[in-house]
């Protein structure tokens, strides 16, 4: 960092006072933690501050406050204020944003900044080169800082969107192939490029799971699905559509001369942590084509099992099916409901260099270390059932298939676990019952879904409760009822809600969790499928420890983790309305 120091880009205004005084004084560092760091500093000719820093003693952002306090540089509230057009119009948005300065007054020849780094000679010298003025740095917290310029400037999208409005891209010619050659222009224009990367870029840090690009008649709109429910931002011109679909199109590798059947493609964008990976689909409508993006970001991909949302319980239950040598293990739920994240998480915790691991899916949605993935190419004649087949025969340990869809594949599956191997796999179910009701109706006998099948995880994922706004609820006493519960004096203290705020996109939630109901095949649940019992008849029969997915969410309700309105609102297909007492 410029100045850790405390010597570098202050020109004036020292008090004196030493740095490491300073962190003393604040609480940041004790005396033993400077006096080791003054050491190697005399033997190595270091900065204090970087010193302190990689000790793990303090961090950056302690060290530039107190060098802050040393410089007797002014520190500017930012929530509220407002600053006028003129000192906006001075830095580019692009530069604020880039070196995280707020212009906040100019005076003659002088412009008054506010700094997340006040001590970033580069910064200081751009703003002094563009600007033409003498900087006057003021310090903010970057967090606060961030927050006003996009108050003050608009999102990055929105600056970009205004300013595209203003300009019409020319007619389009007439042929076919000069229609082509027109959107091929288009989509390579500074200006489309930028706005389509801006949308991806401010998706992944708004936490978006997908885009959606959906042309109508007058308008385009563009929305990001966060924490599973779709947002509108600040949508293009129309006139801006075609262009902006193409360069999509371009992006994923896709044939942009063809608009008029659906596509799929892959698009590798450099995120802000990590490298994210788009999968694109493309399906044409009566005004154009409707782009959906979904976002895999390697980053946050892969979580551990204790990370799912399981209770104690459920976890060590779970972690026993997988130790089991050979059988089946199903996850269900509808899209969405973060099956694929259940099974990586459960191939994760059982994988050893000892055992070979080979997995099927369409796609693969995160490459897992040391384990096979095969990715499904039906234009190719890899499809699930041939793809199984083959991996039979590569001797392996541990079989993952990404979806059961026809009786094919779920003959195959079950007939691999009974040979030795142990089989994980999703389903289209409403609740874990239902998988085995689901399986016999696709053909497989009663008694080979009797011997193979070892477990059933139902899931889905609820939206947990804005940390930064949570509050006391009590809840509405129909909810309590719709889960079979009444309201008590004792019960309602024990909920809350988030009242929304800037963190949460004022929703009163922020990230989510999964909800579980995890079936245990016992003899009396075998004894069950074997003489063709339904779901009732089977969940009737489960272990004592059984409980269905709206208990799971009830009990994470009164724990405040979510709301009895969100585990009501992911669990209406479920068949546990009356299940509990």
């Amino acid at each position: 960092m410029a100045g850790m120091d405390g010597t570098s880009g202050a020109p004036g205004g020292w008090d004196g006072k030493p740095l490491g005084r300073i962190l003393i004084d604040r609480g940041d560092v004790s005396p033993a933690q400077v006096e080791e760091a003054l050491l190697l500093q005399k033997r190595r000719g270091e900065r204090l501050g970087e010193i302190l820093c990689r000790l793990g003693h303090t961090d950056a952002e302690a060290i530039r406050r107190a060098l802050v306090d040393q410089a007797a540089i002014a520190r500017v509230e930012l929530s509220g204020v407002q600053v006028e057009a003129e000192a906006l119009a001075a830095v580019p948005a692009e530069m604020a944003f880039r070196f995280k300065v707020l212009p906040l007054a100019v005076e003659d020849r002088k412009l008054s900044v506010a700094m997340a780094d006040p001590f970033d000679r580069l910064a200081l010298e751009t703003l002094r080169v563009t600007t033409g003025r003498r900087i006057a740095r003021q310090y903010c917290p970057e967090a606060e800082l961030t927050e006003a310029a996009r108050r003050l400037y608009g999102s990055n999208v929105a600056r970009m969107i205004a300013d595209l409005d203003s300009e019409t891209p020319a007619g389009a010619e007439s042929s076919e192939e000069d229609l082509t050659h027109h959107l091929q222009e288009l989509a390579a224009e500074p200006s489309i490029v930028n706005l389509v990367n801006l949308v991806i870029q401010e998706a992944i840090e708004a936490r978006a799971s997908d885009i959606h690009v959906e042309p109508f008649e007058r308008a385009i709109r563009v929305k990001y699905r966060i924490d599973g429910m779709l947002h509108e931002v600040s949508p293009p011109p129309k006139k801006l559509a075609a262009a902006m679909v193409s360069r999509i199109k371009i992006m994923a590798g896709m044939n942009i001369a063809e608009r008029f059947v659906p596509q799929d493609g892959h698009i590798a964008f450099a995120g802000p942590r990590a490298k994210v990976d788009l999968r694109v689909a493309t399906v044409p409508t009566v005004f154009g084509e409707c782009v959906v993006m979904r976002l895999l970001d390697r980053a946050t991909a892969i979580i551990g099992l204790e990370d799912l949302g399981l209770d104690e319980a459920g976890r060590d239950n779970f972690s026993g099916l997988l130790e089991r040598p050979h059988g089946i293990l199903l996850v269900t739920g509808p899209t969405g409901s973060g099956k694929t994240t259940t099974l990586y998480a459960a191939l994760n915790k059982i994988y050893t260099p000892a055992k070979k691991i080979i997995t099927i899916e369409d796609p693969v949605e995160y490459q897992l270390d040391g384990i096979n993935q095969i990715p499904v190419n039906p234009k190719r004649g890899l499809g699930f059932a041939n793809g199984l087949r083959a991996i039979v025969r590569q001797d392996p340990d541990i079989i993952m298939v990404g979806e059961i869809r026809d009786r094919e594949t779920a003959d195959i599956a079950i007939r691999s676990a009974l040979t030795g191997h142990l089989v994980f796999s999703t389903l289209h179910t409403n609740d874990a019952p239902g998988a085995v009701t689901r399986l016999v109706d696709m053909g497989i006998e009663p008694f080979l879904l009797a011997s193979s099948l070892e477990g059933v995880l139902a899931q889905r994922l609820v939206r947990t409760i804005c940390p930064h706004c949570r509050q006391p609820h009590h809840p509405e006493p129909q909810a309590l009822e719709r889960l079979g519960r009444t309201l008590t004096n004792g019960s309602a203290g024990s909920f809350y809600r988030g009242a929304g705020c800037r963190q949460c996109r004022q929703t009163g939630y922020l990230g989510r969790i999964g909800i579980f109901e995890l079936l245990r095949i016992t003899a009396p649940v075998r004894e069950a499928i074997l003489k063709g019992g339904s779901s009732t008849q089977v969940a009737a029969v489960a272990p004592a420890d059984h409980k269905p997915m709206r208990e799971d969410g009830y009990r994470k309700a009164a724990a405040g983790i979510t709301t009895l309105e969100e585990v009501l609102r992911v669990t209406q297909d479920t068949q546990t309305e009356d299940a509990l007492t």
